[in-house]
């Protein structure tokens, strides 16, 4: 299971392609179509929330004539995790991670002017964690593995 055993290693395709049988190309190619095809969003590491680095969970009122163009806008940013839309008033949230505070803060400043919206920042104030680990079960010509 590759969610909790991803090898930490200069050439991590390449070592699962030997345990699979395949080349690393096939690998590569195959969580590609995977992520074009909305099956899977990202492959990377999870960190515990401010041991590299800092981070904060933000939050917008956005019209909604500007959700897309300002949720295109946040994205653009490379501090940003991810964001998502919720039916509040806040409804615009995403995470940023920085290196140092100060990083942070110029970021959350450079997003505030680039989509013209005020943000509030809610860092974490205790974590808890999550395993974002999925049982998975694959069929393919009546075949399972898991």
């Amino acid at each position: 299971n590759y969610q909790h055993q991803f090898p930490l290693c200069e050439n991590p395709f390449s070592v699962i392609a030997e345990q699979l049988d395949v080349t690393e190309d096939a690998v590569i190619n195959t969580l590609k179509d995977l992520q074009n095809r909305g099956i899977i969003s990202r492959i990377g590491p999870v960190f515990y929330p401010n041991k590299v680095g800092v981070s904060t969970l933000a939050a917008m009122a956005v019209e909604e004539k500007d959700i897309e163009q300002t949720a295109e806008i946040i994205n653009s940013f490379s501090e940003v995790n991810h964001n998502y839309q919720r039916e509040d008033y806040f409804n615009l949230w995403f995470v940023v991670t920085a290196s140092d505070d100060s990083h942070l803060q110029q970021v959350l400043a450079q997003i505030e002017n680039a989509t013209k919206y005020p943000l509030i920042s809610l860092p974490m104030e205790e974590d808890y964690f999550i395993d974002l680990g999925f049982s998975l079960h694959w069929s393919h010509n009546n075949e399972s593995a898991s």
